[in-house]
């Protein structure tokens, strides 16, 4: 086995998809196929269990996952070591964080990383906040800008970088849900909430219902903050967000912020990655730059 072996494996073994890894890794899946066939031959016990319609891994592929992750890493360390400009890092991080962090908060963390260390590959992947600590648990990214959870793993390490307030927002626009913010008082029992489907964002939110004493009336449960700003501004309802996603949503003309009637705790947003990772040269340098 090589190294170029055990990344194609460790790609399958997360994506667990043959034409997927083979299309994000730059091989055919005839030759990807191959490959797997001689490192099952080399190791001698079947690592992926595989039928007309998934992919899963064997008792002994979960093992051999461990291993290639460990050899991956130690690779990485020593070329790193033994590299002739010791000073200058060379090799990949792998980064998670929301869209609307890789406008507001990644940029300058990047420029300060990049400018210290130009030789690193950069890999970027956006998605649900409320999915980065899970990225990071499940070693499918080095580093992810997530708001702190509660309660935090024991095995990760957070740095924070900001805190960010909340707010409930509206539609601007006339519509049901506008006619009923025209009333007298607010009808919070009333309004359609778009809620966020799981995460730090969901906790928030079902404590102030609960402080409130509500029954919610519930439109409907999203994954992505920012799609919850684009549904609001559609006049589907109200929820409560991130206000940076506001300032940076490309609908935040058709979104007002809504006065609340008890303090809703911000978030505390930083990096976050697996403790096993602090020893990591690239890891340690991106988060002395916070």
């Amino acid at each position: 086995m090589d190294i170029k072996t055990i990344k194609l494996y460790l790609h399958l073994s997360e994506s667990l998809h043959f034409s997927r890894t083979a299309q994000a890794m730059h091989v055919s899946p005839s030759t990807l196929s191959r490959v797997m066939q001689r490192l099952e031959d080399e190791v001698g016990a079947k690592l992926f269990r595989r039928d007309n319609r998934s992919v899963t891994l064997t008792s002994a592929g979960v093992e051999y996952r461990h291993f290639a992750e460990q050899t991956l890493d130690h690779w990485t360390k020593l070329k790193t070591k033994i590299d002739p400009k010791q000073d200058l890092l060379r090799g990949r991080l792998n980064l998670y964080c929301s869209v609307t962090a890789a406008y507001s908060h990644l940029p300058g963390l990047l420029d300060s990383f990049r400018r210290e260390h130009p030789l690193v590959e950069i890999t970027l992947t956006t998605g649900d906040a409320a999915n980065a600590v899970s990225e990071v648990k499940n070693n499918r990214v080095d580093i992810a800008i997530a708001a702190l959870p509660d309660p935090f793993p024991e095995n990760l390490h957070f740095a924070k970088i900001d805190d960010i307030p909340l707010v409930i927002i509206a539609p601007t626009y006339r519509c049901q849900v506008q006619e009923l913010l025209t009333e007298s008082y607010i009808p919070w029992d009333r309004l359609p909430f778009i809620v966020p489907e799981h995460g730090p964002g969901r906790r928030r939110i079902d404590n102030w219902f609960k402080q409130l004493g509500l029954t919610p009336n519930i439109y409907a449960q999203v994954s992505g903050q920012e799609a919850i700003a684009s549904m609001v501004a559609l006049g589907c309802g109200v929820s409560i967000t991130p206000e940076i996603v506001i300032s940076n949503s490309p609908v935040r003309d058709r979104i007002q912020i809504i006065p609340t009637p008890i303090d809703i705790p911000p978030f505390e947003l930083g990096c976050c990655c697996r403790n096993n990772k602090l020893d990591d040269p690239i890891v340690a340098a991106f988060l002395k730059v916070i």
